[in-house]
């Protein structure tokens, strides 16, 4: 088959959702199929373009399974700032829409959110081309922008939702990460059935337990503690005031300390928050290849998130956790999928949104049990492989474009 991958990140932008299409695209090319990826020139990690990809608004690179078109995202700071971020993504939305009719006729297309204006980018190319259409949403939007209090005028808010049913209306089949995100958007699409759960997957090849002695470890003096771990981007998403909260309730514990990895629009405020205590270090986002190392460094991980986002959201970052083989404590609504997982894996301790006492208390629980955050580690890997492969979930997705076509 011939499909077309519209993706916000790819390699080598580090965005989480970037090296989840990167393996699915890997995946679908080793099943034989023709790929063109239309994606954002890496802009992630410090949110400007990254040298030597800069100076140009469109690259295209030729490979031996079809090509990968970057276009300039107009990257903003500020992700408060709605208005410019809005025209951030119509810009990108609009370029992406350009290149990725080109190309011919196809049998899929593929579109990734957020943002949501990739699914008109989607639609466009998918008539372009006469191909079937995919709708894949990673986060659920508006609800997360509203949760969070980006978006709180009446009117925009109105529009948001109205470019959301149309972007649900306009595709053949939308897949989510999960039963809960299923439900969650379910009664917002005219026809139920057109809507399928696949969910996100991590490379377990990529990512194996490992011994947490390593050179991370040692470039930030952390030899010899008990690790507890947040990694990924410090944003306004992520409760992690949680963090700072614990580590000030904790800090009499010479053996441990936290460790906040990663950049985000969140970090200065931390930063300050954290000052003066020594048990805290915040370290810069690490290239994707340090990852495994990076997991294996902690000893325990977090998973924090504002109320209410839990059932618009599942951080991709739970499931490199597992396949790590690391315990995880999560900071989420009661009954989400994250809360689900932590349950049934047997691999981590869920408390609810913004309890800093119950989310200290876990962490101290934990902290104080080597025995059993070996145990937890082991149910962790031995749920993520059986949960789903790279390989079952580009099958789904194979499968899913035939069904559509046929």
């Amino acid at each position: 088959m011939k499909l077309v991958v519209l993706t916000p990140h790819f390699e080598p932008d580090v965005a989480p959702t970037g090296a989840v299409i990167t393996k699915l695209v890997s995946e679908l090319v080793e099943r034989g199929h023709h790929i063109d990826v239309i994606t954002s020139l890496p802009w992630y990690r410090e949110h400007k373009i990254e040298s030597g990809f800069d100076g140009k608004l469109v690259r295209t690179e030729d490979r031996s399974w079809g090509s990968i078109t970057r276009v300039h995202p107009f990257p903003t700071q500020d992700k408060t700032d709605i208005v410019r971020r809005a025209a951030s993504f119509a810009g990108f939305t609009a370029l992406a829409a350009m290149k990725g009719r080109r190309g011919g006729d196809a049998d899929g297309v593929i579109a990734v959110s957020p943002p949501l204006t990739l699914g008109l980018a989607g639609h466009t190319i998918a008539k372009a081309r006469k191909a079937a259409y995919v709708f894949n949403i990673q986060d659920v939007f508006p609800d997360v922008a509203i949760e969070l209090g980006y978006l709180s005028n009446p009117l925009l808010i109105r529009s948001a939702r109205a470019l959301e049913h149309r972007c649900y209306k306009q595709a053949d089949a939308i897949t989510v990460l999960s039963d809960d995100l299923r439900d969650n958007i379910v009664g917002r699409v005219g026809d139920p059935s057109k809507v399928r759960v696949i969910p996100n997957f991590v490379d377990t090849e990529f990512i194996t337990p490992a011994d947490g002695d390593n050179a991370y470890r040692r470039e930030h003096d952390l030899e010899g503690k008990t690790v507890v771990m947040y990694a990924g981007n410090v944003g306004l998403s992520q409760s992690l005031d949680l963090v700072i909260a614990a580590a000030i309730a904790l800090r009499d514990d010479p053996d441990l300390v936290f460790v906040i990895n990663g950049g985000g629009a969140a970090r200065p405020t931390l930063e300050a928050q954290a000052r003066g205590l020594d048990n805290v270090r915040f370290v810069d986002a690490q290239p994707f290849e340090r990852l495994p190392e990076l997991l294996a460094a902690g000893d325990i991980h977090l998973v924090p998130l504002k109320r209410g986002l839990a059932r618009s959201s599942v951080p991709s970052k739970t499931f490199s956790i597992l396949a790590a083989g690391r315990p995880f404590v999560a900071s989420v609504d009661a009954g989400s999928e994250i809360a689900t997982i932590a349950e049934r894996s047997g691999a981590g301790i869920s408390v609810v949104p913004e309890d800093a006492e119950a989310f200290t208390k876990a962490i101290r629980h934990l902290a104080a049990a080597p025995d059993e955050r070996f145990e937890m580690g082991r149910h962790a890997r031995a749920f993520v492989e059986g949960w789903a492969s790279p390989a079952a979930v580009a099958q789904r997705y194979e499968e899913l474009v035939m069904e559509l076509r046929s």
